[in-house]
């Protein structure tokens, strides 16, 4: 195990623990998650603590948003779930609407290959750009294998495609590679047949989809195709193969199973993909790039604004997995893309911004995080800063949206094109070079990027404007208003929600809240089943299962209060709320009544923490408690 071996163990057991997992992988940032039931997942749990951004779920999975060291935390993470690296999710299929099942697949597809794939391209991308410049020729052997180094993996795509489309439609993997590269065999492609001599004879000739035939299949018409570096046939290959594999596994006896299941699987699913399924997810790919391209032409400026503008926000939720076999698709049918690359204006507005906020705010821990959130963005990761910095202050994330929208749009009417995958960030100039080493579509790029820097660090030096601890939206609310912002208050007195006895935080059997990491405070051992308000204030937070409740105080601490330990599986059984999210408290007010009995019983533990969620925002917390405690007694001190 490694340095996030604690961290690890947090994660696992707030996702439901190892039986809760059915697959895990992960991209740049985020563990994403493949849970049986969601529900066992404790959301509040890890979105507080340290280490987590916070949590999403998309697409199907359940997104722990680690950041930029989310490969170490995933090489802790896996050895607890007793699972090798990329195992294969077991469910029959992904749960949740067709929608959330498409990106459930496209991502389970490419996010095992986009980091191998960005190493590659930027390779291939620097190889052009040291050519172009006049480093070496491209007649050396120098070039011809940093060529083959950065061209190797798109030119054979199906095998990478085939190997992590069979693990996510659950057929072997070694099936799926073998179907890549037989789709990739040199004399079955076009480029070799049309060498062989004229077409027998041509298909669908006058339309868009006019096909020589140069064999055929025991008299059926082989449609002549390059499958060397494309995308979405051998994805529909591997889905065939997969249920033919599945078919004659309940069929074929065991014994043979081994050899016979694979050897039926490939005779029925090649065939079918070179003369139907394979022309026709070409064809179908060539009507998806004409179409972006024919909607893009309507209005390039329009177009580039709104990929610019809602990019974050796709990223955000998850979605952007949807756009990227369009990505790909167009720079392997077209040779380049120009409809999704306006995305790229949104990594500098983002990292902009952050420079910006890093200048002008006064909070320290602030400025610790702007700095190295910036380099990040500079280098393509964005999603830290998004989370961390952007999202929370909310209008500097509304001016990265804005300033990435007018990116977007410079980069529409421009007609910027990306000609080969691969790279992040700054890392992706190279890949901007034109195939004849002109430099006209760099210095678009580059013109693109410091335009939306400039109108984002400008954007966020004037419009956002820092607010303190003290300038509460409450408060402003008050009538007492300029009182409260005057006045400084020393002491912060946290009263016991329960008649009990107290514990120390440290003391109790939940790892995450005993560690601290989810904020200081202390416990309490219920002795009747009543939850009562520890302070004037708001509720903000009431779980649908009645087991915990969230209250931000006058004074601004947020209170967590988790009444007993896994609670959370009772879903709502034994629970009664006298109170609504959004509604105001007064100190020693009825907010929750439980069955003690009833709940210990069922074997849960009623260690009851109550914390201050938000402790960093103050000088200190301090355990006031004494051994029993009464409703409204003393229990915490929080000192401003």
């Amino acid at each position: 195990m490694g340095k996030y071996e604690e961290l690890a163990k947090v994660i696992v057991r707030n996702v439901g623990g190892k039986e809760n997992v059915s697959s895990l992988t992960h991209c740049i940032t985020r563990l994403r998650f493949k849970l049986k039931d969601e529900g066992k997942a404790k959301d509040d749990v890890l979105k507080a603590m340290d280490g987590v951004v916070t949590v999403m779920k998309s697409g199907g999975q359940y997104q722990v948003v680690i950041g930029n060291h989310v490969p170490e935390v995933y090489a802790d993470v896996m050895p607890l779930l007793g699972m090798e690296e990329g195992a294969a999710d077991q469910e029959e299929a992904p749960k949740g609407n067709l929608f959330n099942r498409a990106i459930d697949v496209i991502s389970g597809i490419f996010q095992p290959i986009l980091g191998i794939m960005a190493a590659c391209g930027m390779v291939k991308g620097l190889n052009a750009l040291f050519v172009a410049i006049g480093l070496y020729t491209d007649a050396g052997g120098g070039y011809l294998i940093l060529n083959a180094i950065g061209d190797g993996l798109f030119t054979f795509m199906p095998l990478f495609l085939g190997y992590t489309a069979a693990k996510k439609f659950n057929l072997k993997p070694m099936i799926g590679l073998v179907i890549g590269a037989i789709m990739c065999y040199p004399t079955v492609q076009s480029s070799a047949l049309s060498q062989g001599g004229e077409a027998l004879y041509t298909l669908f000739t006058g339309t868009m989809f006019e096909s020589a035939v140069y064999t055929e299949f025991f008299g059926i018409p082989m449609i002549a195709m390059d499958y060397t570096g494309t995308v979405i046939p051998v994805i529909f290959v591997v889905y065939f193969a997969s249920k033919c594999d599945k078919f004659f596994s309940r069929y074929i006896p065991d014994l043979v199973k081994f050899f016979f299941v694979p050897m039926l699987t490939l005779l029925v699913a090649i065939p079918a993909g070179f003369l139907l399924i394979g022309p026709l997810a070409s064809f179908g790919s060539a009507v998806v790039a004409r179409t972006v391209i024919a909607i893009r032409d309507f209005s390039p400026l329009l177009a580039g604004a709104i990929v610019g503008l809602t990019w974050q926000i796709l990223v955000i939720f998850g979605l952007h997995w949807g756009f990227i076999p369009v990505y790909i698709n167009n720079i392997m049918t077209n040779g380049y893309d120009n409809v999704m690359m306006p995305f790229f204006a949104c990594t500098f507005a983002t990292s902009a911004v952050v420079l910006a906020i890093f200048f002008k705010t006064k909070n320290k821990q602030l400025r610790e995080m702007a700095l190295p959130n910036f380099i990040s963005g500079i280098f393509g990761v964005t999603e830290p800063a998004i989370y961390g910095i952007l999202l929370p202050l909310k209008k500097p994330f509304i001016i990265s949206c804005i300033a990435g929208g007018i990116g977007g749009g410079f980069y529409g009417a421009f007609n910027f094109r990306k000609f080969m995958m691969g790279g992040m960030g700054i890392f992706e100039f190279p890949a901007m070079i034109e195939p004849d080493g002109s430099m006209g579509n760099l210095i678009v790029a580059i013109t693109g990027v410091l335009l939306t820097m400039a109108i984002a660090f400008v954007a966020t030096i004037i419009f956002y404007k820092e607010t303190t601890g003290e300038e509460k939206t409450e408060m402003a609310e008050s009538n007492e208003k300029e009182e409260n912002a005057s006045a400084i208050l020393k002491r912060v007195e946290i009263g016991s929600p329960v008649k009990g006895k107290a514990l120390k935080l440290s003391s109790i059997r939940d790892d995450a809240f005993a560690s601290g990491v989810l904020g200081k405070g202390a416990a309490v051992l219920p002795e009747e089943g009543k939850v009562f308000a520890p302070a004037d204030g708001e509720v903000t937070a009431l779980f649908p299962t009645m087991h915990a409740i969230g209250i931000k105080t006058d004074e601004g601490a947020e209170i967590l209060i988790h009444i007993g330990l896994d609670t959370v599986q009772l879903n709502g059984e034994g629970f009664e709320a006298a109170v609504s999210c959004g509604d105001r408290v007064k100190k020693g007010q009825l907010m929750i009544k439980f069955d003690k009995e009833w709940i210990e019983g069922k074997g849960y533990c009623l260690e009851t923490p109550v914390i201050i969620t938000n402790s960093d925002d103050f000088l200190d917390v301090v355990d006031m408690a004494q051994e029993k405690l009464e409703p409204g007694d003393s229990l915490l001190q929080v000192l401003k």
